[in-house]
């Protein structure tokens, strides 16, 4: 059962979130880490349905494997 998570991440000066499809938060952060390896993860929580809709987030879930 995939849970959507938001997943904050930060590169040098830059910082962004993503959301992502999986199993547990642990998983959310590392299929990240492994799109972004540079990255420091930020923070990870579950996926806000009613806030995230009006400011969306790029998703990693959606990304071809």
């Amino acid at each position: 059962m995939a849970v959507r998570y938001m997943v904050g991440m930060r590169t040098d000066t830059k910082s962004a979130s993503v959301t992502v499809e999986a199993e547990d938060a642990l998983m959310a952060a590392l299929k990240v880490k492994h799109e972004n390896p540079a990255a420091m993860i930020t923070y990870v929580r579950k996926h806000n349905e009613r806030g995230d809709r009006r400011h969306p987030h790029r998703s990693v879930a959606e990304k071809p494997e």
